[in-house]
């Protein structure tokens, strides 16, 4: 799973942390909580799961729940998959 958590820190980096360093993502971090991702944020990050993993996000999985942290993400995925 360590690879999938590398590929979702980077696109978290990439799209909504571009000028922090890579300790300020810790991987059980709340995205809402630490105000990361906002709504239009979840937007992106479902695009790029069902563009990068190949899956379908159904609106009932769009809960924090699934998609609020870099693990929670990763367990996503895994069991998606």
């Amino acid at each position: 799973m360590s690879d999938k958590v590398q590929q979702i820190r980077g696109f978290i980096f990439e799209n909504f942390l571009f000028d922090a360093d890579e300790g300020a993502l810790e991987n059980d971090a709340s995205f809402l909580e630490q105000g990361i991702i906002d709504s239009t944020g979840v937007l992106e990050l479902v695009e790029w799961l069902e563009e990068t993993f190949e899956m379908q996000v159904d609106d009932t999985e769009l809960v924090p729940e699934n998609l609020d942290s870099v693990n929670k993400l990763a367990v996503y995925i895994e069991r998606k998959a």
